[in-house]
């Protein structure tokens, strides 16, 4: 498998002379070569998964209308904005457009010598760097935009903007999709009583907890500050409730360690079942569960529903032989 790391080079050429001359230069340059013979199979290389850092294109290819595979070339990269070079024996009008349309990155006369092609390889390699550095900080800038930035986990906006495409896909396959809200009990307490760094600590601590419990295509977002919402998709009524009985039991019955203490948490949870309906009444009502479930007192569960609810019991606090000597509230 190549290395992610090392610049790739696209040389599309029949000339067997070019072909020659070039090579050597651009292995110098420290780039895996790649040598098409055809402007398709050009095309086909830069539409693969992994494109070449920057594609030199020889103007005499035969069979090619160099404009039409310049702009084929730019549409058929999509967000991959690969530097391309033309190699011919003079610059004429219409190359020069190319340039100033940015068809083009650049142009490398066929007759220079070794040192001549070295030279704006180097410019292209370069250029090709600080494009992948940008792309790179535009993606994590658009990520971290997307996660709460204390557990990493979807922040509430962006677990909406997902909720309405996963009811969109619930209905289409007329799967079942579920949510299930839970809130720390009474963590209020515990930001007053320890500081806000070591509850920090705690809330990070119960996201890597729930997330091992989950599917991979579960969703996990941070809904307020002690709140966390999950969608379920595929899951109904019943099956998430037997999750929020698992939460409860595998994620806050053992003691949390912060700060040379063992803390003990609890949680109530609400539920909701989508049915197709619009992500925010849905939500609305997870939330109406979790309040009742509040009312109910700590660790309850609460399932929304306008007939029969389903409701679990609270699992007992550890024993006292447990090890730890708890902190509870």
């Amino acid at each position: 498998m190549p290395d992610s790391h090392q610049p790739t080079f696209l040389l599309a050429s029949r000339e067997s002379a070019l072909l020659e001359a070039m090579e050597p230069v651009l292995n110098e340059a420290g780039a895996r070569v790649v040598i098409v013979l055809s402007a398709q199979a050009a095309l086909h290389a830069i539409t693969a998964p992994q494109p070449p850092s920057l594609f030199l294109l020889d103007a005499k290819l035969p069979d090619m209308e160099t404009g039409q595979l310049l702009m084929e070339a730019r549409a058929s990269a999509g967000g991959h904005r690969i530097p391309i070079v033309l190699l011919a024996d003079e610059v004429n009008a219409q190359q020069n457009a190319w340039l100033a349309e940015g068809l083009l990155d650049d142009l490398i006369p066929r007759a220079a010598d070794s040192p001549h092609w070295r030279l704006r390889l180097d410019m292209a390699l370069r250029t090709w760097r600080r494009m992948r550095e940008v792309e790179r900080l535009r993606e994590a800038s658009a990520l971290n935009a997307q996660l709460d930035n204390l557990t990493g986990v979807y922040n509430r906006g962006t677990l909406l903007s997902m909720l309405f495409r996963e009811t969109d896909r619930a209905q289409r396959l007329k799967n079942s999709l579920c949510l299930l809200l839970f809130d720390i009990d009474d963590f209020g307490h515990w930001n007053s009583r320890l500081g806000c760094d070591v509850c920090d600590d705690l809330l990070c601590q119960v996201v890597e907890r729930t997330t091992r419990l989950l599917r991979s295509y579960d969703l996990l977002g941070r809904a307020g500050k002690d709140e966390f919402l999950v969608a379920l998709p595929g899951c109904d009524n019943t099956n998430a409730v037997l999750l929020a009985e698992r939460l409860r039991a595998d994620v806050f019955s053992a003691p949390f360690h912060v700060a040379g203490e063992a803390i003990r948490l609890s949680a109530c949870f609400g539920i909701a079942s989508s049915e197709g309906r619009a992500p925010v009444v849905v939500l609305r009502e997870a939330e109406q569960a979790l309040h009742t479930a509040k009312d109910a007192g700590p660790e309850s569960i609460h399932y929304f529903s306008n007939g029969a609810s389903i409701q679990a019991s609270p699992v007992a606090f550890l024993s006292p032989n447990s090890g730890d000597e708890l902190l509870a509230w």
